[in-house]
């Protein structure tokens, strides 16, 4: 794939096709995110009891699902197990997210701030900010911890923040974004979910398709516009990030709170060809993007396989 500056863009492709236009795409975003946004303040009901015997994350998602130790437990430790995934992954998505904002202040730093790019990163960072919020308000109010990832994981990325590069930024960005989102859009419209729980996936599914067209967009002209030695770093940092993604995905206290032994049940969620299935599910359409643009080469490819993501 051939390196070239931003000046010399126009007509140029990848292998999905012309390049877009940054500001045309950042101007559809914009008139998208007028008309599509949300306060969960007032959007969402948060004073309205949780509704009894529904889950709080459809069970086949749920990282213990058909194995040997889920089989033994009773509907309602599954379901309470459930509650605790879902804070756990709302826990991980407040972290991420602190992250992106910091990544897209970055991006902007040194670009035209009257530019439509611009105001859309910064209304982006408006959606993360709500979202965020939304994620705390929603731990709160189920009464389960706030499940913090490892001292390890948040050193790494306060590592990863610092000296990521932006085509490393934009893929851990969709990394982040594509899986959670594939969980999503499939628990708002299940009616065996709680009723909050479906507000806030359906909040979260709306404001972040606009994230990934952003993202995904600006990786294509990254991939193109990059030197050599960024696209080669970005291949390598990505598929590191895919690997402590997958480790820190469901936080092992969950298991403890509710009850269960957490040595056994990391090692029955390991083995589970049905997770290994719905983690390999919810990344396939960003696995199959990443492999597009040329993201998924040597050692990096190597990596994703390790983390469990790429089949």
């Amino acid at each position: 794939m051939t390196t070239v500056t931003e000046d010399g863009l126009e007509g140029l492709r990848d292998a999905l096709g012309l390049l877009k236009d940054r500001e045309q795409v950042a101007e559809r975003l914009l008139d998208s995110s007028a008309k599509h946004s949300f306060d969960p303040d007032k959007e969402l009901d948060w004073d309205a009891p949780f509704e009894e015997g529904k889950w709080f994350w459809p069970p086949e998602l749920v990282s213990l699902y058909g194995t040997p130790m889920w089989r033994r437990m009773s509907e309602e430790q599954r379901i309470a197990l459930s509650q605790h995934e879902a804070a756990a992954l709302a826990s991980l998505g407040i972290w991420f997210e602190l992250i992106l904002m910091q990544l897209l202040v970055r991006h902007i730093y040194d670009k035209p701030a009257t530019s439509a790019h611009v105001r859309y990163a910064l209304t982006e960072i408006e959606d993360e900010c709500r979202h965020s919020k939304m994620f705390a308000r929603l731990i709160s109010r189920g009464g389960t911890p706030y499940y913090p990832v490892s001292r390890a994981h948040l050193n790494l990325g306060r590592l990863f923040k610092t000296i990521s590069t932006t085509p490393g930024s934009f893929t851990a960005t969709l990394l982040g974004e594509e899986v959670l989102d594939w969980m999503q859009r499939l628990t708002f419209p299940d009616e065996r979910v709680q009723t909050l729980i479906r507000g806030v996936t359906r909040i979260h599914v709306v404001e972040e398709a606009r994230h990934v067209r952003y993202a995904r967009e600006e990786l294509r002209r990254q991939m193109v516009t990059a030197p050599r030695w960024s696209q080669e770093f970005t291949r390598v940092t990505s598929g590191e990030f895919a690997r402590v993604f997958s480790v820190a995905f469901i936080n092992p206290e969950v298991y403890t709170n509710v009850g269960l032994d957490r040595r056994e049940a990391m090692a029955q969620v390991k083995a589970s060809g049905h997770r290994r299935d719905v983690m390999q599910s919810g990344a396939k359409r960003l696995t199959d993007f990443l492999d597009d643009i040329g993201v998924l080469r040597g050692a990096g490819r190597r990596l994703w396989k390790s983390s469990g993501l790429l089949a």
